[in-house]
């Protein structure tokens, strides 16, 4: 992933091809788990997962704009989710050691209004620089909150009649405070 700031969006996200047997093993050993989980981790592990694995990470994707965080993924149910970047508390960076193994890590979002059923639609793996990635989601959501410097050029004429008027207040309230000051006695 290149280096790139705010104004370089939008940004998209490269996942790391390892994802794919990764995914194989993990759900592998979770079907495994039971005895009649077995014969399907059998079947799983002889060619269902990779090909699964495969089109799974083909469908990946994550793109951050100026204003939210899109990201799609799934083969039979796809789950596509956009994310308003001010709604975004928090970008969490999970790595452990089967995803280190991996060379994987997963960035977990935390929403405002985020119930506990959404939760594990928020989290994507593998993205290749995912440290660099939850910085650039943070800076964008940053300068998003960050109000914009109005230039007086921009001014519309409303702010500019308000901006003369203070500027008269501000005379005369200069020129009261001299008259004070020349009848008041010195001491």
């Amino acid at each position: 992933m290149n280096a790139q700031n705010a104004d370089d969006l939008p940004l998209h996200a490269e996942f790391n091809p390892l994802i794919k047997p990764y995914l194989v093993i993990t759900i592998g050993f979770s079907i495994a788990m039971t005895i009649i989980g077995l014969p399907v981790a059998l079947i799983w592990f002889l060619g269902v997962g990779q090909w699964w694995a495969r089109h799974y990470f083909e469908k990946l994707e994550c793109v951050l704009s100026e204003n939210s965080l899109r990201y799609r993924k799934g083969i039979i149910f796809q789950v596509e989710k956009t994310i308003p970047l001010e709604n975004i508390q928090d970008v969490t960076f999970i790595e452990g050691p089967l995803l280190k193994r991996f060379h994987l890590s997963i960035l977990k979002f935390e929403t405002a209004g985020q119930s506990a059923g959404q939760a594990h639609d928020m989290k994507l793996i593998g993205i290749i620089d995912a440290h660099h990635y939850r910085s650039q989601i943070l800076a964008a959501r940053q300068a998003l909150k960050r109000p914009r410097a109005t230039a007086p050029a921009a001014m519309d004429a409303a702010d500019r009649a308000q901006a003369e008027a203070l500027r008269a207040i501000q005379k005369s309230l200069e020129e009261i405070s001299a008259l004070l000051k020349e009848r008041l006695p010195k001491q």
